[in-house]
């Protein structure tokens, strides 16, 4: 409703109950007003009312939503099923958690308010508020759709909201970024594709080893060899070998590298790679430098490496997943950069319209937590990381295990496993099978010296990013949304299935030492049974029984 509304409503109900509606509803506006003016992250978060208020007002500006539309093309918003309506924000079937809904028929129902009971039509898909036409047009995804600026401006306010959301946590120095209906392997895809133009004859990526498939299957994707960069031991930890990736840069050519492919968040006992010298190195060689940044941008240690590279060298793009650091659905990324004309071009490098749908959960997402509240769930997530390291110490010394000493890894945490592998060839597997049949998930259970074929190279050790990590051990991480009853359960599953797996180990030893202890008084039998033979007269031993029935 305009003012205009508001007006002709004072025919019909008090002019100071209209003008105190028209105000309440005018605070929702300027909140959408500040949002659209400064392209911030607000400092507080919305309620739902407002952020409803909001995607309805963007998704009638969309041709599917005009009243009078008529469409003739090949897309045009046309949606059969009203549960995949609902999906994609149906706002006239919105309701309050607070509301009771009572179906009294296959297209009404009643939604009770806390005293009013209301009717409402469920109208068939053609007529519903839909956000449908997706972000981008045929040649760039960051491009304005003339039969969609509602959707084009979800897609702009997003982007600038992850723009702010970057620097407030700790890349302050960010020049651009978008967010990708893809997941982060393809998107890292995508940044080398868009590379290739740029360096024609570059066949080689230069890869710090990272055991994580969609990584090494991202530069295989693309067209690209992977030249495998083991990691080196430094105490516990496993951390690049500068000295190993100069050389290979020296070797093959500058010219020949398409870039530097670097990690910040990983699985300890791997820490993230010394992203600020290999930007050095990079600067020096004039080579390319990517970063897999996967859910760092709640870390604030691998956000700062990020910062601290682009200061002191170079490092051309970052890409984040949106489901590990903003708690949304799977298939989303945030591509990020120092230039923006970069950034663009790689923008430009996705081929046709894409899914606005991580967008629009990211953009939810960001507007009811605010700011604040996201940097509240960043320090929750750090608190919550010292108290797993100290609860998983304890269990690790119950069990006569450690906790491995990885400082420089601010999410993941490791414990041997020394003896359990000691104990059995198996019992390293049947612990991770047990925490997962207790519904413990996300903890990773890593014997030695497996060895798996990716995209048809070989890893030996995989899953432990070397060839010979000195023990098996299990990996628990912190990362943002974990509770403190998150931890106390896995730790006391983890404990009781430590202490079955040596109650098991303690029974087989008694059955082993009872068949030993049977065996050996069956010899000593069978020895008293031959003395016997030898110092008595025959026809007296010859009455003795066997030493089997003795």
């Amino acid at each position: 409703m305009n003012s205009d509304s508001f007006s002709a409503g004072e025919r019909l109900v008090s002019a100071a109950y209209v003008r105190q509606g028209a105000q309440a509803r005018r605070a929702h506006e300027q909140l959408i007003r500040v949002l659209l003016e400064q392209g911030k992250c607000p400092e507080d978060g919305w309620d739902e009312s407002t952020i409803e208020l909001f995607l309805h007002e963007l998704a009638v500006l969309d041709s599917n939503n005009f009243l009078s539309n008529c469409g003739v093309g090949e897309r045009e918003g046309r949606v059969s099923s009203s549960i995949v309506a609902r999906r994609h924000y149906s706002c006239l079937l919105c309701v309050s958690r607070s509301w009771s809904v009572s179906h009294t028929g296959p297209n009404t129902c009643f939604i009770f308010f806390p005293y009013i009971p209301a009717r409402i039509w469920f109208l068939p898909p053609s007529q519903e508020i839909l956000l449908i036409h997706g972000i981008g047009r045929s040649g760039d995804i960051a491009a304005v759709q003339p039969k969609a600026a509602g959707s084009s401006l979800l897609n702009k306010i997003t982007n600038s909201i992850m723009l702010d959301i970057i620097k407030i946590s700790g890349v302050r120095t960010v020049a651009s970024c978008f967010v990708v209906p893809l997941a982060t392997g393809m998107s890292l895809t995508l940044c080398f594709l868009t590379l290739r133009h740029e360096r024609p004859k570059a066949k080689y990526i230069i890869w710090p080893r990272i055991d994580q498939k969609s990584c090494f299957k991202s530069m295989i994707t693309a067209g690209f060899e992977p030249v495998v960069i083991e990691n080196i031991l430094e105490g516990d930890e496993l951390r690049t070998d500068l000295k190993a990736v100069e050389e290979k840069l020296q070797e093959l050519g500058a010219e020949n590298v398409l870039c530097v492919h670097s990690t910040t968040s990983c699985f300890a006992p791997r820490v993230p790679d010394r992203i600020e010298e290999l930007a050095v190195i990079c600067a020096k060689y004039g080579v390319p430098h990517i970063v897999n940044n996967a859910y760092g941008i709640q870390s604030s240690k691998c956000m700062h490496l990020i910062q601290q590279g682009a200061r002191l060298g170079r490092i051309d793009a970052f890409v984040q997943s949106l489901d590990k650091n903003f708690m949304v659905p799977v298939g989303g990324a945030i591509i990020a950069g120092f230039n923006d004309e970069f950034i663009q071009a790689i923008s430009k490098m996705y081929p046709g319209r894409a899914s606005a749908s991580p967008s629009l959960d990211v953009l939810i997402t960001l507007l009811s937590l605010g700011a604040s509240g996201y940097k509240q769930l960043l320090r929750e997530r750090k608190e919550l990381y010292v108290y797993l390291q100290s609860e998983l110490k304890k269990v690790a010394e119950g069990y006569n295990e450690r906790l491995l000493d990885t400082p420089h890894n601010p999410i993941s945490l490791a414990m041997s496993l020394k003896n359990l592998e000691e104990q059995s060839g198996t019992a390293v597997t049947h612990l991770g099978s047990m925490l997962f049949t207790r519904q413990v998930s996300g903890a990773r259970v890593v014997p030695r010296e497996t060895v798996q074929t990716v995209s048809g190279h070989t890893f030996t050790g995989f899953m432990s990013h070397c060839d010979h990590y000195p023990c098996a051990y299990l990996n628990a991480a912190s990362a943002v949304g974990i509770k403190r009853q998150d931890v106390d359960l896995f730790t006391k599953r983890l404990e009781r299935c430590l202490r079955d797996l040596r109650k098991e180990r303690n029974s087989a030893g008694n059955v082993l030492a009872s068949g030993n202890a049977e065996q050996t008084t069956e010899l000593h039998m069978g020895e008293l049974s031959d003395s016997l033979h030898d110092v008595l007269p025959a026809e007296t031993t010859e009455e003795l029984p066997c030493a089997g029935a003795l």
